[in-house]
């Protein structure tokens, strides 16, 4: 990456630093590398996640278990996204926020690493705060190199970040993967502590190019409210502990009091924060409408993503027993599926870029209502898609792997249609007073449609099954049809907002 850093001719007192990094301020570099590392331990410990959990070697937990923990584990990461932000603007600011998650995910990666069933789910636990305290804030430090949302070089700074992210997420099932599949599932996990900790080293040795907004905190807790915060953790604290010792000590504890408690919390709570946003007297006519056609894109990004992520649960535990995986004769990991979709994003996020761009020259880009629809439909399809190999297990053979990499293929075409699109609205549609807290909001649509999966698998669903694979498919079509339909009221609602 030094190779990249070049004399700064054009932008003279770029914050931190006289140096840029591919033209833009040489943080970015800082964080383009802590993502790069972070998004390294968490995608290729998440690629293993399921593959443990069923294996003989591993817990040996039933599909629907599996699939219920998995889907509890990515909800809980966007669920304290929220909290991350909080945390960030009241108590220690970005900079220093990031550099405890780190910490605090380095250490949950070791917890995983440690040949021991019983702290595993505390080693999740811990991955789980890590990423929501670091996935709130390292975005924002992005923004804070910038001179405002007017600087030209925004918009491409924050395509390289999302570049790192991605080449994180490629990298880390083939390594952590291979070795966590191949040779030991601890040592995999112990590969994602060291990706963190390398992400960390360098954050902290870089940490002087941030600019200095980043160490600051916005809205500082007065000493009243600090007190009053630690004695309402502390109650709440105490209260499950002395829950969960009374269950424990009962014999009654199962998995599914630790399960069923967080489903429900990833469900009420974005229907808990929208209400509460959508009821603030304090939103003008205006930001009340926006809200309204909010609404919409929040319920149908929940279908989406309720679908797109079981292509780390679902897909991931049929390719395990009922899959070819292999190509030409060359056999390849389970968790190497999991490399498909950032790649893949990579390679057609420029020509989206290109196709969005074009088309608004001829004044024929899609509205954002479109666009969502289409997504729906794409994700619709693709499990549509998934009912081919579904049919080929159940006649007792394997399904190629190419029919895994198409399913793959169509949900990334839908991604784009929707996961930047949607973070691009959130943005143009935040009420003033909501702001900085509505990316957390978009996030909490991860959340709702993780739960949701997450519920049906603790209700002893097989999400494996042609029928319950169908009804999916067909939901996810008919509230693309929906938002299709109602796509000039929507519009309506926006306003200016385009």
């Amino acid at each position: 990456m030094a190779s990249s850093l070049t004399k700064d001719s054009v932008t003279p007192g770029t914050p931190g630093s006289e140096k840029t990094f591919f033209g833009h301020p040489r943080g970015l570099a800082t964080l383009f590398m802590t993502e790069m590392w972070e998004r390294f331990s968490y995608y290729g410990m998440r690629a293993l996640l399921p593959l443990y959990l069923v294996a003989p070697g591993g817990l040996h937990l039933s599909a629907a278990t599996a699939t219920a923990i998995y889907s509890v584990y990515v909800s809980l990461v966007y669920l304290l996204a929220l909290p991350g932000g909080w945390f960030a603007d009241r108590v220690l600011g970005p900079r220093k926020t990031v550099a405890v998650a780190g910490i605090i995910i380095m250490v949950g990666h070791l917890t995983l690493a440690l040949p021991t069933s019983g702290t595993f789910f505390a080693g999740l636990g811990l991955v789980a705060i890590g990423s929501g305290l670091l996935k709130a804030n390292i975005s924002t430090m992005v923004g804070h190199l910038y001179n405002g949302p007017d600087d030209p070089r925004r918009d491409g700074g924050f395509t390289l970040f999302y570049i790192g992210i991605n080449l994180g997420a490629f990298a880390a099932p083939l390594i952590i993967g291979t070795v966590g599949e191949s040779v030991n599932w601890h040592l995999g996990f112990a590969l994602a502590a060291l990706g963190m900790a390398l992400g960390l080293v360098q954050y902290l040795l870089g940490s002087r190019h941030l600019n200095a907004r980043s160490s600051h905190v916005p809205t500082p807790l007065s000493a009243e409210e600090k007190t009053a915060t630690l004695r309402k953790s502390a109650m709440w604290a105490a209260v499950a502990v002395v829950f969960y010792a009374i269950v424990g000590f009962s014999g009654h504890y199962t998995l599914n009091w630790l399960l069923v408690p967080i489903t429900v919390a990833g469900l009420i709570i974005p229907i808990m924060v929208i209400g509460r946003i959508k009821r603030d007297k304090e939103l003008d006519r205006v930001e009340q409408s926006r809200m309204s056609a909010y609404i919409w894109f929040f319920i149908a990004a929940a279908v989406f993503w309720m679908i797109y992520d079981q292509g780390g649960s679902t897909l991931s535990i049929f390719a395990t027993t009922s899959a070819k995986n292999s190509i030409l004769g060359w056999n390849f990991p389970v968790s190497w599926y999991q490399s498909v979709n950032p790649v893949m994003i990579m390679a057609l996020a420029p020509v989206f870029a290109w196709l969005w761009l074009a088309l608004n020259r001829r004044g024929k880009e899609p509205s954002t209502a479109v666009k969502f629809a289409s997504g729906l439909l794409l994700i619709g399809a693709s499990f549509f898609l998934f009912l081919a190999p579904l049919a080929i297990a159940d006649g007792g053979h394997k399904a190629a792997a190419m029919w895994l990499v198409a399913i793959y293929f169509v949900q990334t075409v839908g991604e784009l249609t929707v996961s930047p699109v949607g973070l691009s609205v959130t943005t143009k549609m935040a009420p003033t007073k909501y702001a900085s807290q509505m990316m957390g909001v978009w996030f909490l649509a991860v959340t709702a449609g993780d739960a949701t999966t997450a519920l049906l698998s603790i209700a002893g669903v097989d999400l494996n099954k042609t029928g319950i694979v169908a009804l999916e498919a067909a939901l996810a079509a008919i509230a693309g049809v929906a938002v299709w339909m109602y796509r000039k009221k929507v519009k309506e609602l926006m306003g200016d907002v385009h």
